[in-house]
């Protein structure tokens, strides 16, 4: 199909985008990488008067090291020791380049494994990961990376700019936290523990390679041996992702065992009003939230370890 007509404008700067945004709010779109904005719009899901096109604003393609403060966060000169830094990825970094950063293959692996997952090669240098965190699709894998990693997403074009936990950008299928006059301007993941580990696991589709079911999984080990910090995060197996809490409390504080494993995986789905649909119905999902989260935890596990 051929969407609606509309106006087109690619800003140079942040502020010009959001200027545009705002001149036209609610009757405009940002563009990023165009991989869901555009079949959504030959689908006439979506029908914006204007679309921003962000391609030119370079300041937002990067990916460097950060320090742990706020928005006035800078690049450490060195790392405490035993301590390595976080990440700042700017919004219209590819996946391509999230994947192949060494950076990020050093500071974050986890991050760089699943992105190498998605999709396709021609999706994976187009697609960016602001993108694809102001789409929400519930099918998504990116947004259960985030939530494990306790990320950051900052933004610009409200009344100020501000920085919104994972955690509370989510909020339901294909609805975020952003005002629509906002646009997702940068993603900080923190420093990750020493001795931590983490796997993601998924059930791909195999037309789109969105997760039927996908989980994510962080553990840390402390010198015992036990896990003192532990995060799961699922995608796919409701309306939105989220924080497998209960999972995590059980296993926080306990050695990795394979009992121990089993258990916390046995409580991944619990609180999911798990999606029924031609995919898979609500049962299957169930089933593959608990298998799928016991190969994560026992991946990440062995890798903290």
């Amino acid at each position: 199909m051929i969407p609606a007509a509309f106006d087109y404008a690619a800003p140079a700067t942040v502020r010009e985008a959001v200027a545009l945004l705002r001149g036209r709010a609610g009757d405009a779109r940002a563009l990023a990488g165009g991989q869901s904005l555009i079949p959504m719009m030959r689908m006439r899901l979506v029908n914006p008067a204007l679309v921003v096109d962000l391609g030119r604003v370079r300041d937002l393609a990067y990916v460097r090291e950060h320090d742990q403060g706020g928005l006035g966060g800078h690049v450490r000169s060195a790392d405490p020791p035993g301590v390595r830094g976080g990440l700042a990825i700017g919004a219209m970094t590819t996946y391509r380049t999230i994947e192949t950063s060494p950076l990020v293959r050093e500071r974050f692996p986890l991050l760089a494994e699943a992105v190498a997952r998605i999709a396709d090669p021609q999706v994976r240098n187009r697609g960016t990961i602001g993108g694809a965190l102001a789409h929400a699709d519930p099918s998504a894998d990116l947004p259960a990376l985030m939530l494990v990693a306790e990320a950051r997403i900052h933004v610009a074009g409200g009344g100020r700019a501000r920085s919104i936990a994972a955690g509370r950008f989510f909020v339901d299928a294909f609805t975020t936290a952003l005002g629509e006059t906002e646009i997702v301007t940068e993603v900080r993941l923190p420093a990750l523990p020493p001795r931590t580990g983490g796997a993601y696991e998924k059930l791909a589709n195999r037309a789109s390679h969105f997760a039927i079911v996908g989980v994510a999984a962080l553990v840390t080990l402390d010198a015992a041996g036990a896990c003192s910090r532990v995060r799961i995060g699922v995608t796919g197996a409701g309306p939105a992702a989220g924080r497998a809490r209960r999972a995590e409390r059980y296993l926080t504080g306990r050695a990795p065992t394979p009992a121990a494993l089993e258990a916390a995986a046995a409580r991944a789905g619990h609180g999911i009003d798990f999606t029924d649909d031609l995919h898979g119905s609500a049962a299957y999902r169930e089933h593959l939230t608990h298998r799928l989260a016991l190969r994560a935890l026992i991946a990440a596990a062995e890798r903290a370890g």
